[in-house]
């Protein structure tokens, strides 16, 4: 590792630093590191997901059970309304 740096904590972080590693079984340093490279990506824009971003894992992941409900939603919309 090139270099190294030193920083003072508050109590409350620490607390809360060592508890996420304890309950990730995770060393402090794997939990650290990455906040600075996240706090530089995002102070210079790069780090900002898009709303598309947020979900694209979540996109094909959810089985409604009906087959051709991308081809006729209006339809299927329309028959869950007048139902109630």
């Amino acid at each position: 590792m090139p270099g190294q740096l030193t920083i003072r904590l508050t109590s409350e972080l620490e607390e809360g630093i060592e508890a996420f590693s304890r309950r990730t079984c995770r060393c402090l340093s794997e939990i650290v590191r990455p906040a600075p490279e996240r706090y530089i990506r995002e102070e210079a824009g790069e780090g900002t997901p898009s709303p598309y971003d947020r979900v694209k894992h979540l996109i094909g992941k959810v089985e409604s059970g009906i087959p051709d409900l991308g081809e006729a939603h209006g339809d299927h919309l329309r028959r869950r309304f007048r139902r109630g």
